[in-house]
């Protein structure tokens, strides 16, 4: 269910001399979002300092549930369009896009200088040359290991693919998994295959991957899944059976070594016992040697509707959220990433590695079911998991991907 939301800027009585002349100037921001209580708080005291700086501007925000927004969307795009519209970057934004529903925002870019400012997030918000929105927040993948396994067994930080291999035998011999994860809701093995093709491939040919414009069936994919079963005896072996949450338990008591996931599962970790002094970040390892290095970070995006009424005010607004100090702000009340490197992240050692992990980053994919249709996203990650489970059927699992490919992108 909808609400509205505004914050009061003026006590009762201030209000109360406001004249109707004064009252008829102020023009209105309709804003549509679905944020969790968290995010909402920070966008709402942005809101606030947004309209303490424009009072001539009413920001008023409907806040929608995640599951109930992508419906609406899709119903307020077309019928009754408000000036602003929370949405996601990468091929998550492509069909509005293509439908005519997203405005082209270059302008705000350009004037702003935001191609170097958000230059990490500049890809996923390009189609044919021009920018069609503004992101505000994503959070870094990469592997968070057990500093203490790592003691134990006599491993340090790998550089590349090789010596994670190598370390993963040695990890395996001690009797510990060298690579977590659970797979029972399927999108884990996703974050997996992600960094496996980003590293092998480069980002130009997974996102080409994602968007249907190479088979399944290509040697170089075959190369991704021949990198990956490397690790494949050394992954945990019940995955299909665990949620994520039981694969973070196995890292916490030391019975797996290393987990891909993303930054959110660090609460989880120190709330089952890590702490700094024993939970380590790394990014994926370089694979194939001078490919540019690409992250995996889903990316939060707010964007102008084809129909906006208030197209001015919409503007000036995606320009504020998307200034240093708005996204500074922002992200340290949800503890995410800001998407503009000249913001300012706080003293958690995960939160600033992921910093700059992700501002430093040749490109950022969004994450498989963000980049990939949804068909055939699910078709795929089924397709990750069995591979994890049984290697020795990638020939039929890729062919049944490929079929999947030929029938969704037409």
């Amino acid at each position: 269910m909808a609400y509205f939301l505004k914050p009061a800027l003026l006590g009762a009585a201030a209000a109360a001399l406001l004249t109707t002349s004064a009252m008829s100037q102020q023009r209105v921001l309709k804003y549509n979002a679905d944020y969790d209580p968290l995010p909402l708080k920070g966008m709402e005291e942005l809101i606030a300092d947004f309209e303490k700086a424009n009072p001539d501007i009413d920001v008023q925000l409907t806040n929608f549930d995640h599951e109930g927004y992508k419906t609406a969307i899709r119903n307020f795009l077309s019928a009754d369009a408000p000036d602003l519209a929370n949405w996601y970057a990468g091929n998550r934004m492509a069909p509005f896009v293509n439908a005519g529903q997203f405005m082209d925002v270059s302008d705000v870019w350009e004037a702003n200088g935001l191609k170097d400012a958000l230059a990490s997030s500049l890809g996923g918000m390009t189609m044919d040359g021009k920018q069609w929105g503004i992101p505000y927040t994503y959070y870094q993948w990469g592997i968070y290991y057990n500093k203490d396994v790592y003691k134990s067994v006599g491993i340090s930080e790998p550089k590349n693919w090789d010596e994670f291999v190598a370390n993963c035998e040695k990890i395996s011999a001690a009797g510990i998994d060298c690579v977590t994860t659970g797979t029972k809701a399927l999108w884990p093995g996703a974050g997996i295959f992600d960094y496996m093709n980003l590293r092998t491939n480069g980002y130009e040919f997974h996102m080409d991957l994602a968007n249907g414009k190479i088979d399944w069936t290509d040697d170089r994919v075959k190369a991704t899944f021949a990198n990956w079963a490397r690790i494949v005896p050394y992954i945990t072996k019940n995955h299909a059976a665990l949620d994520w949450q039981d694969a973070a338990a196995l890292l916490v008591q030391g019975k797996a070594a290393n987990y891909v996931m993303g930054n959110f599962a660090v609460g989880v970790f120190k709330e089952g016992g890590m702490t700094d002094d024993n939970l380590g970040f790394l990014q994926f390892p370089e694979i194939t040697a001078g490919v540019p290095r690409a992250e995996e970070a889903p990316t939060d995006t707010i964007h102008i509707p084809a129909g906006a009424k208030n197209v001015e005010d919409a503007k000036k607004f995606l320009a504020y959220v998307a200034s240093p100090e708005a996204q500074s702000k922002f992200n340290a009340t949800i503890g995410q990433l800001p998407t503009n490197k000249n913001s300012t992240v706080g003293d958690d050692p995960f939160i600033k590695a992921g910093f700059e992990t992700v501002s430093t980053a040749y490109g950022l994919a969004q994450f498989f079911d963000r980049d990939a249709p949804a068909e055939m996203a699910k078709v795929g990650m089924e397709g990750f998991q069995q591979f994890m489970v049984q290697p020795e059927k990638l020939d039929s699992i890729l062919k049944r991907l490929e079929q999947a490919r030929k029938r969704i992108y037409k």
